[in-house]
């Protein structure tokens, strides 16, 4: 392949657009301009966000502009108008992308899938298991607990060998898994088969995305990452599907719902080995072969971290504090659902599939909406006003104890998605620009951390809301507790959204490309 600077866009990606022949340029003036390329490259990014200064005058001004900056001027919305209309980003994609897009939509999606079978199911799982809801609801935690570990793993392996093949493998072992969760046998095991669970669910995220993303035109990334995003939607709406098609008709209940995700885990793993790796990795592997034969210094990892860390180390914990709020905000208003719809309501197992059903697709319309618009009206503003108006729906979607229910259901997940929506590209602005899929990713999983007890801090609330069934049992009131703890997660959410920050005019090329 040959690498070349491109007058007009600076240094292509990373330093040089890669041609389909072999051959590369190696004479003195290629390599001094490189050098001379990567010097501007590095000086930009040092330059595109300065180390925070906790002086009178920059908190005083900061402060001010989370009020100012929340609304965008009447200029910026005639400048952004074009961005109103996805199709001319989305026919710049083409067919071979759009199915690296779909096999990351599709990992994602099968990971959603099996978290949310247990979910699902817990009530059954208690039974069978001899314990209380609450015992099971550790299962959950325990997953979003080593989800972190998995990031931090299988991220690193992606950026190191590729989007494709650590993938794969970790896909493979999640296949494997569901087979054996089929087998267990007590609450001991269904702990311990979770916990590995959780570390390979925690490592398809970033390599998902990040075959979903690494060669979409920048025109159509805000739209399709608001897509992948609700990936996970579609596999909560699936599973809703398969828990009452199959889990629910099968001797084996719960189990035989993992032995089919299993099967469709393989299918997908063959998908994803049957497509190319990322043009993006291929270039950067060339480029870095290319560094090596001239002597061209390459920062390790450790420099990377280190140089970022010194500049972008506040704004990082402000995106795990964010991660942790949205967290919070989609397992606590979707985990114990199910839950509270055929305990507190007594609804049958047709009627929870619909609600269910129902709310999941509120959800992926919501992301996919609000996600794009966010482009023109703003990352911040948008998050906000979904907060508020997620908030007015707390009780429709809890207290309504017939089939009306599901409109509450359907509006309240699509704010709640519609803000998760946002998040993709309002991490990725966030982010350090050489630091960018590491630090998205370990925000993400850190705030799963954050929020890994969602499920068991509901149904320990619910010990103080006793009440008895239409049947004459004692049960928790689960509506009421699910009402509080969302209604204090979105104003959570709406509180450190509005005094963070906002990056909606950052680039997402490099920065030697940005003229």
């Amino acid at each position: 392949m040959t690498l070349h600077k491109n007058s007009n866009e600076g240094i292509q990606a990373s330093g040089f657009e890669l041609q389909d022949n072999l051959d590369v340029p190696h004479s003195n003036a290629s390599f001094q301009s490189f050098k001379s390329d990567e010097a501007e490259q590095a000086h930009n990014n040092e330059h595109l966000m300065e180390k925070p200064q906790f002086n009178k005058a920059t908190i005083s001004n900061y402060c001010k502009t989370r009020f100012t900056e929340l609304f965008p001027t009447k200029q910026s919305m005639a400048a952004n108008k074009h961005l109103l209309n996805p199709l001319p980003g989305l026919r710049m994609i083409g067919f071979k992308q759009w199915l690296l897009i779909l096999s990351g939509f599709l990992a994602w999606t099968w990971d959603a899938y099996d978290f949310f079978s247990i979910s699902l199911n817990t009530v059954q799982l208690a039974k069978d298991f001899d314990k209380t809801v609450k015992d099971i609801t550790w299962g959950i935690t325990v997953v979003l607990m080593l989800r972190s570990v998995g990031g931090f793993f299988f991220g690193y392996l992606g950026d190191k060998y590729g989007r494709k093949w650590p993938l794969i493998a970790n896909l493979m072992c999640v296949c494997f898994l569901e087979i054996g969760t089929g087998f267990i046998k007590n609450y001991s095991q269904f702990l311990g088969v979770r916990a590995v669970f959780g570390i390979m669910l925690g490592g398809v995220y970033g390599n998902a995305a990040a075959t979903a993303l690494d060669d979409c035109p920048a025109e159509a990334r805000g739209f399709i990452s608001g897509f992948l995003q609700q990936g996970y939607a579609f596999g909560y709406l699936l599973a809703v599907v398969f828990k009452r098609a199959i889990a629910d008709n099968s001797p084996h209940r719960w189990r035989a719902m993992f032995w089919f995700g299993a099967g469709v885990c393989f299918l997908i793993c063959c998908f994803r080995a049957v497509l190319p790796e990322t043009k993006a990795f291929q270039r950067n592997k060339e480029i870095e072969r290319y560094n090596e034969e001239h002597g061209i210094h390459q920062r390790s990892f450790k420099e990377k971290a280190t140089a970022s860390l010194k500049i972008y180390w506040l704004m990082i914990i402000y995106m795990v504090l964010l991660m942790a709020g949205f967290n919070f905000m989609s397992h606590g208003s979707q985990d114990l659902y199910p839950t509270l719809l055929t305990v507190r309501y007594n609804f049958s197992d047709n009627a929870t599939t619909v609600t269910n059903c129902v709310a999941n697709i509120g959800a992926i319309t919501g992301g996919i909406i609000i996600g794009h618009f966010s482009n023109f009206i703003g990352r911040r503003l948008s998050i906000i006003i979904c907060c508020i108006i997620g908030g007015a729906l707390i009780y429709p979607w809890a207290f309504v104890d017939n089939a009306n229910i599901n409109a509450g259901a359907f509006f309240l997940q699509f704010f709640v998605q519609g803000a998760w929506g946002v998040v993709p590209v309002h991490l990725s602005e966030l982010a350090p620009p050489d630091f960018k899929a590491f630090v998205v990713g370990i925000a993400y999983q850190l705030g799963n951390l954050a929020s890994s007890a969602s499920s068991t801090i509901e149904t320990t609330i619910g010990v103080h809301f006793p009440m008895t069934s239409p049947g004459g049992e004692p049960i928790f009131d689960y509506a009421k507790v699910m009402a509080i703890f969302v209604g204090c997660v979105f104003a959570y959410v709406l509180l450190i959204t509005f005094i963070g920050p906002e990056r909606k005019s950052v680039s997402f090329e490099e920065p030697s490309k940005t003229k």
